[in-house]
């Protein structure tokens, strides 16, 4: 990774440079004017500013540092004691963090290696924000992952032919979005899009809505009224939750799509069905049609291209991602200054099963920033079920056994987690739980020999430094 090290002190970075290894390339900035240029190119991930360095006052070093924050670059703060209230300050206003003169260099590599990672979401975040504004087709649709780029794939194969479309997948998952983008990007786009959930219209009113009526077709009906078949006119038909629909109502769908015409309720003309339909649904149709609640020669007729949205669960690598961009949208919204997640609330958000999928996450992302009084969104600013997730899974694999084995195989899960969250450093998964080395390592060995424990009172570890 490509650090720009902001100070003046040439011996802080000939430090830096020995301590930290080949895997961060450093280069010295000794004053504020080559900023605009390295930013506009971004040559670099990370700026590490010297809040005790003589570039200029200290209101200059504060502005300058919110040049760096507003780039988007992760900014780590270097400030010995007497800096320290101003170190804070800038982290509230934005800032990835600050470390603490004289340096650890083992904390120093866990922060620059997590600050590099939000450095590289935070760019493929502003890179897709920008196709979205070029490619209005995929709308607000987020996510890199295999499966998401087979979605893809299959809107752009399809957008262009009027074959009848099936989008399956849970609730949540964007179906409505998968459709939206078939139509934008076709040549239907910038006709009418007209979406009809079957599930929350009355099975009573489902025809009129569809095919309309004419004047006095039932009691009531006092004029005649296109139905949204005939006012999509040669758009595209969304049609939501298709396995909601009664028997009655398949047979009447099923003839509209054979004979490519309908006719409203009372009426005696028939009219040509020009919009294409697509169709959705979280149900099993295969299922259904195995017990008969969904007719079989509809099913055919509807799933000649099926694209399925997958669930959250099943592509964590897009989480990222997708709250980070609900971040944004939601920090707008409610005017707030919020560009970036804790690594401990993203840890949670990645390690959440997601029911509700993406729709649960934004709600998450939205409840948080309007909760947030901080400059990042923070584990305390999740709701409880998410911050207490990870100790309920432990918990719950745990019902069986004496106290003592519980309580031994809960710390040995808690060392496990320190350590993956660590990078594998152990020094520093020791530190973070408050125990020795020796200790740990007693813990890894129970983990995987499942040897008896001996309780021994935990030790201090200790450091290396950079003076």
């Amino acid at each position: 990774m490509n650090i720009a090290l902001i100070t003046t002190q040439y011996t802080l970075y000939a430090a830096l440079k020995a301590s930290l290894g080949a895997n961060f390339e450093i280069q010295q900035i000794q004053d504020r004017y080559p900023v605009e240029q390295f930013l506009a190119a971004e040559t670099f991930d990370i700026a590490i500013l010297d809040l005790n360095s003589a570039i200029g006052s200290l209101e200059s070093r504060k502005e300058l540092a919110r040049t760096y924050m507003d780039s988007g670059v992760s900014l780590i703060l270097l400030a010995d004691d007497t800096m320290r209230t101003c170190a804070s300050d800038l982290v509230k206003e934005g800032a990835y963090g600050y470390c603490r003169v004289p340096l650890h260099v083992a904390e120093m590599k866990a922060m620059l290696r997590r600050a590099n990672e939000t450095t590289q979401l935070k760019r493929e975040l502003r890179a897709t924000q920008k196709k979205l504004e070029h490619n209005t087709a995929c709308d607000q649709m987020i996510g890199s992952s295999p499966q998401m780029r087979q979605v893809y794939s299959l809107i752009h194969r399809v957008a262009n032919f009027d074959n009848n479309v099936l989008v399956t997948g849970e609730s949540g998952t964007g179906k409505e979005l998968i459709a939206r983008a078939i139509h934008n990007l076709g040549d239907r786009a910038g006709r009418p899009f007209v979406a009809v959930s079957c599930g929350a219209i009355p099975e009573t009113l489902i025809e009129s809505e569809l095919f309309g009526h004419d004047k006095g077709a039932f009691t009531g009906s006092t004029g005649n009224r296109a139905g949204l078949l005939e006012q999509a006119g040669d758009g595209t038909v969304f049609l939501d939750e298709i396995g909601e629909l009664s028997l009655f109502t398949q047979v009447k769908l099923l003839r509209v799509l054979q004979q490519k015409e309908f006719m409203r309720l009372g009426g005696s003309r028939l009219i040509p069905l020009k919009a294409r339909l697509i169709f959705a649904t979280h149900r099993d149709l295969d299922e259904m049609v195995a017990r008969t609640q969904f007719r079989q020669d509809l099913y055919y007729r509807i799933n000649v291209v099926k694209i399925e949205a997958p669930p959250l669960r099943e592509r964590p690598e897009d989480i990222c991602k997708i709250a980070l961009h609900f971040l944004m949208q939601y920090s707008q919204t409610y005017h707030k200054q919020m560009e970036d997640i804790d690594p401990t609330a993203m840890s949670q958000l990645m390690s959440y099963s997601w029911p509700g999928n993406v729709r649960e996450l934004e709600n998450v992302v939205q409840r948080a920033v309007l909760l947030s009084t901080g400059s990042k969104l923070m584990v305390e600013d999740l709701p409880e079920h998410l911050r207490d997730e990870s100790v309920v899974e432990m918990v719950e694999d745990q019902l069986s056994g004496s106290f003592e084995r519980q309580l031994r195989d809960y710390k040995v899960k808690l060392a496990v987690a320190a350590i993956r969250e660590n990078g594998g450093n152990k020094t520093l998964a020791a530190r973070s739980l408050n125990i020795s080395r020796a200790y740990l390592h007693r813990l890894i060995r129970l983990a995987d020999n499942n040897e008896p424990e001996q309780l021994d009172e935990p030790e201090s570890g200790n450091a290396v430094t950079i003076m």
